[in-house]
């Protein structure tokens, strides 16, 4: 009774505190995302071996910073690209929704002609509503971007004094090297799925955006961010990048020319980087349960909206990784995984 009640204070908490919480969850994972990046850039950079660092430590300490740099000026270029050019499609686009909500209507009333079925209008959902919540989640994002940014700002000061604050909390050395494994785990593990899940979400959108420009599908820009976005869902992400433009496509194209294009080029690119360059490149990090997936997205999506069903997979990618690290926890990481192998913890008592 004690744990039911717990949980729904927990619940509680999260719901009533979201306008402080989901700022906070968006500048960590920006925060995180920008370490990534910088990880793996460092990786290319010279002055990079563990020799050099204490050979030529200035040289080292420039390309670290360098890392850094080229990391946070990445982030601020996709910010700038969104503001610039898939900002004003989405204004183009929310104008044009009543014509698509009344060709909507005309290909229902074409279909139920074609297959002999009652059609009624009002079973359609109404885009314009759907597209004004979520516009209205995104405003509310937008107006947090202030203290985003001071969030963020504050995690790369107080980065420096991890370390010493580790140190303090673990001054046992047989524990603090086990507690020392299980942080590295997680962060590697978390590195290696947030910035191979976004570089390859990335050239997927890319792709995607070059390939409807090209049969011209109209707003490309749009439908291709949506894929970007969705990629962070597996399989429903993967559904609904490929439906929403194919339907579009659908009720707009004169002939089925463009529309079959469309979900041909799509769903080729989803296969290609959702099911076989992914699993490749991010290994088992994301060897997580379709149904656990399912219901976590159903569970964050009902708390905090469209920004919880934003972050849900990343959160569920966390608990699973962490929940593998402890005795007490690992059966939770079994019934979140697919096949019930988990990553491997510290052996080390």
């Amino acid at each position: 009774m004690n744990g039911l009640i717990l949980f729904a204070g927990l619940i509680f908490f999260l719901w009533i505190g979201r306008s402080i919480i989901i700022p906070l969850l968006v500048a960590t994972f920006l925060w995180y995302l920008i370490n990534a990046t910088a990880a793996y850039c460092r990786l290319i950079l010279p002055f990079n071996s563990e020799t050099d660092r204490k050979s030529r430590p200035i040289f080292s300490k420039t390309m670290d910073w360098t890392s850094n740099i080229i990391a946070i000026g990445i982030m601020f270029g996709v910010m700038y690209l969104f503001v610039t050019q898939i900002q004003p499609m989405f204004r183009e686009l929310l104008v044009a929704l009543p014509a698509i909500q009344h060709k909507m209507i005309i290909f229902g009333n074409y279909l139920s002609e074609s297959l002999g079925i009652k059609f009624d209008a009002s079973m359609l959902p109404n885009i314009a509503n759907i597209a004004t919540n979520i516009g209205a989640s995104a405003a509310n994002l937008v107006t947090s971007a202030g203290m985003i940014l001071v969030y963020i700002l504050f995690m790369f000061i107080e980065q420096s004094t991890f370390n010493k604050k580790f140190a303090a909390l673990f001054p046992n050395k047989r524990q603090s090297t086990k507690m020392r494994y299980i942080i590295d785990s997680i962060d590697d593990n978390m590195k290696k799925y947030l910035f191979m899940k976004t570089l390859l979400s990335g050239i997927t959108g890319i792709l995607s955006f070059f390939w409807l420009e090209m049969i011209g599908v109209q707003f490309a820009g749009i439908w291709a961010f949506i894929v970007f976005i969705t990629s962070y869902i597996p399989t429903i992400g993967a559904i609904v990048a490929c439906a929403l433009p194919i339907l579009y496509s659908l009720i707009t194209a004169p002939s089925l020319h463009q529309p079959i294009l469309t979900a041909i080029g799509l769903i080729a690119l989803q296969i290609i980087f959702g099911n076989i360059l992914e699993p490749k490149f991010t290994g088992k990090t994301l060897n997580l349960s379709t149904l656990a997936i399912l219901i976590n997205l159903v569970f964050w999506g009902m708390i905090w909206g469209i920004a919880g069903m934003f972050f849900s997979v990343p959160l569920l990618v966390a608990t699973f990784i962490i929940t593998a690290q402890f005795d007490s926890t690992r059966w939770i990481a079994i019934l979140l995984s697919a096949d019930g192998k988990i990553p491997d913890k510290n052996e080390e008592e």
